[in-house]
């Protein structure tokens, strides 16, 4: 075994450190628009400077090696103070801003921040004033005058700072951020990330998605999310610009892929969905889009087709989750017209992924099992959870909790939430299956499907629907539309019409809520017959 001590110079010569990139980048790029921001454009030149006088501000304010909290809708400032997190060896936690002040509350005190980047008009929201005041921990306020009521402003903090990259020691496995879950079922878990496990990713996705420094990328999902903030982090690595918006509305996104000549188009189906059937911009032009990204739901095959003809025949679903960076699997629904929605694809350069069952063994194609993945873009662990933490990492492999299968052609199918399989009169029903089944009657807005305790079947089939405004359809109308779309023992054996499913704050559905209320449903059913 070869033994070579590392020195803290040869740590600097090799570091991995993510506030690096931009300053990188900026040498070889500095006149070119890092971040479009309405009428903010911000250099690679100027994005360096002021994200390293935030890093001087809070070595001197707060040190290296603290929590910092984030509450910023999408803007330049945010991006600023990012790397500027980055860069003084801190670790950012972003919030999700949709979130009520209890759970943020949660969050900033189980993350144990020292400081606080938040919008000024977030920081007025009703009742946030008071939990961030308790937490009796200094903010800087982006979005903000000059001189911001309750906190420094930032451009206070950057007023007179050094522009020069911090010379300080970064670890390239060190924590770089803490990244919340949705805590569908209870907390949130933080997720915490190395600075080589973040860049891991973004290495990959410069690869996968072949990004180059002329591309234009869209930054309409929230900088909070690993996804976007990986996207927004790639184009600082590669020197491409990112086009920020805080809100998505259809027209105004079409005239800024027209004036900015995007390239990249980043979104939910349903964003694509509004952005072709919108009118009010009149000639949107999308000759510059080289590639278009979806990501959290599958694509419809009809809306597929319009976004080949409108946008590019380049469509790519990209996967991940928090715990693994992403992107970790990627689909191409325009070569794969014999595979179905809900296939996940193949695995980028980053990592590998395998089937595994309950055992710890791997599984060959054709069979069902936990998807699994390793590689150096997997998280470090939740944070102060080390029994979560051994939970997902046993037998040497990261657990995602989703259940899946490899075809013969080596692409990843996604069936459902291991915990979301229904186990019904000795059958297994992916709720996902029987949802999109559901979703395709014209009279549906949304569903969920859960299986829910029955004395016969241990599990029935239950969908819960809302209907689209004006809609009429019933219980009867629903089955029957599933019966010639579904196995027998798929087909829901009840429906239930509500006005709205329960959510996070992300928009996942909160299934354990309708398990926890509708628990008894069946508790009147006989024992031996079927319903």
């Amino acid at each position: 075994m070869i033994d070579m001590p590392v020195s803290a110079e040869a740590r600097r010569i090799r570091r991995i450190a993510l506030g690096d990139l931009v300053h990188r980048t900026a040498q070889k790029y500095g006149a070119r628009n890092a971040v479009v921001d309405g009428d903010v454009r911000l250099s690679y030149t100027e994005l360096d400077a002021r994200s390293s006088q935030f890093a001087h501000h809070l070595l001197e304010s707060v040190g290296s090696g603290c929590q910092i909290g984030m509450l910023c809708a999408n803007s330049a400032d945010m991006l600023v103070a990012i790397n500027g997190i980055h860069k003084s060896g801190n670790v950012w936690v972003p919030v999700n801003i949709k979130l009520e002040p209890p759970a943020i509350d949660y969050i900033l005190r189980h993350a144990e921040v020292s400081c606080v980047v938040v919008d000024e008009a977030i920081r007025a929201q009703p009742g946030m004033a008071g939990v961030l005041d308790a937490l009796a921990v200094p903010l800087v306020m982006t979005m903000a005058a000059a001189a911001a009521a309750g906190g420094t402003s930032l451009q206070q903090a950057l007023l007179g700072r050094a522009t020069s990259l911090p010379e300080i020691d970064i670890d390239g496995q060190q924590p770089a951020l803490i990244m919340y879950t949705s805590g569908t079922t209870g907390h949130p878990k933080g997720v915490v990330h190395s600075h080589a496990s973040a860049y891991s990713a973004i290495v990959g996705n410069l690869s996968d998605f072949a990004m180059t420094p002329g591309d234009v990328l869209t930054g309409l999902l929230p900088l909070f999310h690993c996804a976007q903030h990986v996207l927004a982090a790639s184009a600082c690595a590669v020197g491409a610009s990112v086009v920020l918006a805080r809100a998505f509305v259809p027209g105004e996104v079409a005239r800024l892929v027209t004036t900015e000549k995007v390239t990249m188009f980043v979104g939910l189906p349903m964003m694509y969905a509004a952005l072709l059937a919108d009118t009010t911009y009149a000639t949107p032009d999308y000759s510059a889009m080289r590639l278009c990204i979806y990501a959290m739901a599958p694509m419809p095959r009809p809306l597929i087709q319009k976004i080949c003809e409108k946008m590019t025949a380049n469509i790519m679903l990209a996967t991940g989750q928090t715990e693994v960076y992403p992107a970790t699997m990627s689909f191409r629904p325009v070569e794969n017209p014999q595979r179905d929605a809900n296939y996940w694809g193949t695995c980028g350069v980053a990592c590998e992924a395998a089937i595994m069952d309950d055992a710890g063994r791997l599984l060959p194609p054709g069979e069902v099992g936990e998807i699994v993945h390793r590689g150096p873009n997997v998280m470090l662990g939740y944070f102060k959870d080390p029994q979560a933490t051994a939970e997902a990492q046993k037998y040497g492999w990261h657990h995602t909790g989703d259940l899946g299968m490899f075809d013969d052609g080596g692409q990843m199918l996604f069936l459902d939430r291991k915990k979301d399989m229904i186990k019904t009169g000795g059958e297994n029903v992916a709720s996902v299956k029987v949802e999109a089944v559901i979703l395709a009657h014209p009279d549906v807005a949304a569903a969920a499907v859960l299986g829910l305790p029955h004395p016969h079947w241990s599990e029935a089939v239950c969908a819960f629907v809302v209907r689209k405004p004006g809609a009429t359809c019933d219980e009867a109308a629903i089955i029957e539309h599933c019966r010639p779309r579904l196995g027998s023992f798929e087909v829901p054996k009840a429906v239930r019409f509500v006005a709205a499913l329960p959510a996070t704050a992300t928009g996942k559905i909160q299934k354990n809520l309708l398990r926890k209320e509708h628990a008894r449903l069946w508790d009147g059913a006989a024992a031996g017959t079927a319903p």
